[in-house]
């Protein structure tokens, strides 16, 4: 029937087709202005000149509330300038993924040489998930679609910014006991994008992986330990394994304190040893997932997709409880990790770069409300204070110029910060 169109015809029909689909997304990739050269996740993912963060930009108690383009905007510039290049972002649900990408597109139309790549997590829940009775054995088949047909637009909208798609976070460890569901759930979605990949609806340089605990991927007890997870773990292109050893202060505390004999030193120093112990079981938590994956067989590489420390709590890892959270211990930890994966060509997607106050919204002094390493209105907590000082962040505003807590007074902070408590009798180092 086409045949019977003239040229003009077909042109004019074209011409008010995109007329049509001005102002919407169209599914076609977007022209990127530096194409050329551009890194592959396999030239990203492990190295340090790439800085990996875990990234949300509401920026009001109202999740509702979502942040403009501009104000996206002004954090890829700020999170750019403390030298992260990837960041690990999810929401396809609603408008922040998409205009995340769209706002990196748009800078990089201005500015080409303007770095900014995107690991887009794809949530993933169990049938009546978040109801008195969720089916862990069954999956929400629809939502779960619909998560993943988004991330693929995306991707191919977008495919010189989106390096990785993430098949759910934290989806397979039970004690994400409202929504979890078994490793095949996984895997069926990692075969189906990667079959994509092997027919050219996706790149083939796209990374696929589930971004879960170093427990889910083998790290933890034998009820892991299943068929389908060893095909999960064949079927992704690398592994993306959390790591808290901030909860584990109150869960598992083995690790955390300080022994009879450290009780006499400087508040400075206790902390100090506290936190290298506090590395040192994020890494023994690492090398699990990477035994186990060795134990079945496969050799990938092994990322950390999560793992952080919250400056502020008001329950169980606070002043009452095990007095883990403060913005000293919180700097510590981010240095400590960020050396050690760099060194060991380790991407760590540092959770996360901004305090979101949705999160805990009923609680503001909940520890959920402020694992940022920039305080909403624009502080930069005492991780980033050397950066402050070297002034990367002159010109650049999140609410207010960018500046430190505490109003840069160190005496102040430290006095903030506890000693941890005392190591229990029964605890082993």
């Amino acid at each position: 029937m086409l045949s019977i169109f003239s040229t003009n015809i077909l042109l004019l029909l074209s011409l008010c087709l995109l007329i049509a689909c001005s102002g919407s997304e169209s599914k076609k990739s977007v022209p990127s202005p530096n194409k050329e050269n551009m890194p592959t996740a396999s030239e990203i993912l492990g190295n340090p000149q790439y800085q990996a963060i875990s990234y949300g930009g509401y920026r009001n108690t109202d999740h509702s509330i979502e942040p403009t383009l501009d104000e996206l905007k002004e954090d890829l510039t700020i999170m750019s300038a403390m030298g992260v290049r990837i960041l690990r972002t999810y929401k396809l649900h609603k408008p922040h993924a998409a205009n995340v990408l769209k706002a990196i597109h748009e800078i990089k139309q201005k500015d080409p040489d303007f770095e900014m790549y995107v690991m887009l997590g794809v949530w993933i829940d169990c049938e009546h998930a978040f109801t008195d009775h969720p089916n862990h054995e069954r999956e929400d088949s629809a939502a779960n679609q619909k998560e993943i047909e988004r991330a693929v637009e995306l991707s191919q909208i977008y495919p010189d910014i989106v390096k990785v798609i993430a098949v759910g976070n934290e989806a397979m460890v039970k004690w994400a006991a409202s929504y979890y569901v078994q490793p095949g759930v996984i895997l069926r979605w990692v075969n189906h994008l990667q079959a994509l990949k092997q027919s050219g609806s996706l790149s083939k340089d796209l990374w696929i992986t589930s971004s879960d605990n170093f427990a889910s991927w083998g790290g933890g007890g034998d009820e892991y330990h299943v068929e389908d997870l060893t095909d999960l773990i064949e079927a992704v292109d690398y592994i993306s394994m959390h790591t808290y050893p901030m909860h584990d202060t109150h869960y598992n505390p083995a690790f955390w304190g300080i022994t009879s004999d450290e009780s006499s030193l400087s508040k400075k120093e206790q902390i100090a040893l506290a936190m290298n112990r506090t590395l040192d079981y994020a890494r023994t938590q690492y090398q699990q997932t990477v035994d186990y994956m060795h134990r079945v067989g496969q050799n990938k590489p092994v990322h950390i997709g999560e793992t952080g420390c919250a400056s502020h709590s008001n329950s169980h890892y606070g002043r009452d409880g095990s007095r883990a959270t403060d913005e000293y211990k919180q700097a510590m930890y981010y240095h400590l990790v960020r050396d050690w994966s760099n060194k060991e060509g380790i991407s760590c997607f540092y959770f996360e770069a901004f305090d979101e106050s949705w999160k805990d919204a009923a609680n503001p002094g909940g520890s959920e409300n402020h694992f940022g390493l920039f305080t909403i209105d624009g502080k930069a907590k005492y991780a980033l204070w050397s950066l402050v000082d070297q002034g990367v962040f002159n010109g650049l505003e999140r609410i207010n110029p960018i500046s430190k807590t505490f109003e840069g007074n160190l005496e102040s902070l430290l006095n903030s910060a506890e000693s941890p408590p005392q190591l229990k009798i029964n605890q082993t180092l």
